[in-house]
This record gives C-alpha cells, sequence and structure tokens, in this order.
C-alpha cells in the first residue's frame, strides 16, 4: 500500500483540522508545512519534518506527491496553480475561490494538469447526508420538489469576540458565505445530482462593528447569507446560514410530493434523520463513520478522513467520491449570484 507525502498550506483550519486527519490517516505522510508566520512553531511542535513561508517554497524545498491548500481563500489560486505546475495532486479548501474568473482558471488548469484535484466538502460524508443521498438516488423521495437547507450559529453575535483579520474583509474571500453557504450550495447541488439552471440572493451584514483584545473594528462582510436555486424538472432549493442567531441548529430537508426526508440536530455533523409521509413519521438508524473515534479530536477529523480515503482512489485512478472542481465552479457561480465575489 502506498503512503503519499503530502505537504499543508495553511496553519490554521490546516492545522486544526485537516493535520491531525492526515496524522491518523494510513495513506499519508506529513511532510511539510507552510504559512507566513508559524510554520516553523507549528512543525516542530507536531514533528513535521519541513517549515515554510509559502506554498511556493514548500514546492520547491521538499518532495512531495500531493497538497492540501488551506490557506486563506484569497491565496487558494496562487497556491493552487503553483501545485498544479508542479504536477502535485491537490485537495483544496473552500470557498474554492474568490471569483468566477479565478474558480474557471483554477479548473483549467487541473484539466491541462491530469493530476488528481479535489475540494473539501467534508460534509457530504456525515452518516445521516450519505443515507438521504441513497434516498434521493434510489427514487425513494420522486418526484423531487425541494430541498430546504438551514444552518442557524451563534458565533456572530455582536458581543461575541473574534481577532480582526481576512476573515472580516470581503475582499480577501471573508464571512460566512465563503465559510458556510459554500457547503449549503454543495450540499444541494450533490443531492440534486446537477448544478442549478439559475440562482438568487443575497448576503446580509447585522452586526459591522465588532470587538476584539483590540477594540472595535470595521467588518466589511456578511454573518447572514440567503440562496435560492432553481434546477429545472420542478426543483427548487432554499438556502439560509446564519450567524448571528440565539439558536443554533441544522436542517437539510428533501421534499418529494408524497414523501420528505429531513435531518436535523444541533449542527451540521450531529443530526437524526426522518422520513415523513402523510400516514407516519420513521427515523433511519445510520451506519457510523469508521473513524468515529477521531472525533474527539475535532468533530471534522473523522469526515476528513473519509474525504481522504476518496482522494487517495482519486491519486489512483480508482473510483471515487471526491468532490470535483468542475462542482467548485458552479458552486461559486452560486455564490457570485448572492454577492461573494465576483
Amino acid at each position: 500500500m502506498k503512503v503519499y507525502r503530502i505537504g499543508i498550506s495553511g496553519a490554521g483550519f490546516g492545522v486544526h483540522a485537516h493535520l491531525p486527519a492526515l496524522l491518523a490517516h494510513p495513506r499519508f505522510d506529513v511532510v511539510a508545512l507552510a504559512s507566513p508566520h508559524t510554520a516553523p512553531r507549528l512543525a516542530k511542535e507536531r514533528k513535521i519534518p519541513h517549515a515554510f513561508a509559502s506554498c511556493a517554497e514548500m514546492l520547491k524545498g521538499c518532495d512531495l506527491d500531493a497538497v492540501t491548500v488551506a490557506s486563506p481563500p484569497f491565496a487558494h489560486r496562487d497556491d493552487l496553480l503553483a501545485c498544479l505546475s508542479a504536477g502535485k495532486h491537490v485537495l483544496c479548501e473552500k470557498p474554492f475561490a474568490t471569483s468566477v474568473a479565478d474558480a474557471q482558471t483554477m479548473h483549467s488548469a487541473a484539466v491541462a494538469a491530469g493530476t488528481a484535484c479535489g475540494v473539501a466538502h467534508e460534509f457530504r460524508f456525515v452518516p445521516q447526508a450519505q443515507a438521504l443521498k441513497e434516498l434521493v438516488v434510489h427514487h425513494h423521495l420522486d418526484p423531487l420538489r425541494d430541498v430546504e437547507i438551514t444552518s442557524l450559529r451563534p458565533f456572530l453575535h455582536r458581543q461575541n469576540k473574534r481577532s480582526r483579520g481576512w476573515w472580516f474583509e470581503r475582499d480577501r474571500g471573508g464571512g460566512i458565505a465563503g465559510a458556510m453557504l459554500s457547503h449549503l450550495v454543495d450540499h444541494a447541488n450533490w443531492l440534486a445530482a446537477r448544478a442549478p439552471e439559475r440562482s438568487v440572493g443575497f448576503t446580509r451584514v447585522a452586526n459591522p462593528i465588532r470587538t476584539d483584545d483590540a477594540g472595535e473594528f470595521r467588518s466589511t462582510v456578511d454573518d447572514g447569507a440567503f440562496a435560492l436555486l432553481d434546477y429545472g424538472d420542478g426543483l427548487v432549493a432554499r438556502l439560509a446560514v446564519e450567524g448571528t442567531t440565539a439558536a443554533e441548529g441544522y436542517t437539510c430537508a428533501v421534499h418529494g410530493e408524497d414523501r420528505s426526508a429531513v435531518a436535523s440536530g444541533p449542527n451540521i455533523t450531529e443530526v437524526a434523520l426522518f422520513t415523513v409521509d402523510k400516514d407516519e413519521t420513521s427515523e433511519l438508524e445510520c451506519t457510523p463513520l469508521p473513524y468515529a473515534k477521531f472525533a474527539s479530536i475535532n468533530a471534522n477529523v473523522p469526515l476528513l478522513m473519509e474525504l481522504y480515503d476518496e482522494f487517495a482512489r482519486a491519486i489512483e485512478g480508482k473510483p471515487n467520491a471526491l468532490p470535483t472542481f468542475d462542482q467548485a465552479v458552479a458552486t461559486q457561480r452560486v455564490l457570485a449570484s448572492v454577492g461573494y465575489g465576483t
């Protein structure tokens, strides 16, 4: 069994979630970390052999088979194009890009490179999401009419302190549309098994004045994002992500004319799945994640390990369920239609 040498560009989510997922995964060996300021310290702490200030330096400075691009959104394009130019397999974090034009450029470069490429939409691998997809694939909900996904999160309350930086800067790809609506759009497209024919929506800034330990600062990004998608053939999707509510919850429902399936819970990784028709409501038991024991590190880690299973299959040219760059471009178009990027 071949083990792939992989580097990580980005020391935020890349270190908090991707790194532990890769360290626990049998198919990957993390040999390098790239980040402008913290790579040397973090690499030493996590016993990673090499540290670099940039993805470009990492590509030149060590031998890699693959790279996880988990840098901030404004750096995705340059990091990814450098990886593809070097002939590396790439897994890119979401939001894929900050503009449709960049997303198309990245997709074209991947096609030309011919390497395995995917996007980190790990929430497809939540067991209840997989079961819901199976209900759709096997036509248990036909005819499909409506996909409804709502995510309520309290982390952007006006009194909630979060450090200033790129996440609160619109021109650098910050905001909840890129961070979370991207997942919801991908999820809806995945369930529908196609890109929407058209989409409309908007973003909203409820709390532009924020506070961190240094005092007040102005946020230029959205703390709520909302989209309506039309897939044709009578199917629509209604998506909402909200960062300012007191309540926290997640609902993903697929409604047919005769039956609905609803996954609901406190957050996107902790849900129960129900089927509903005119006669009864039934809860479906779902098989636990194979890497469930790693959830104590970070709730995303078991899902990312599933994603890296698919990445390894893609590298080896085997059938796989890796979210694709083509699908990422479709998601980017929807994000643009609600005001994220261009």
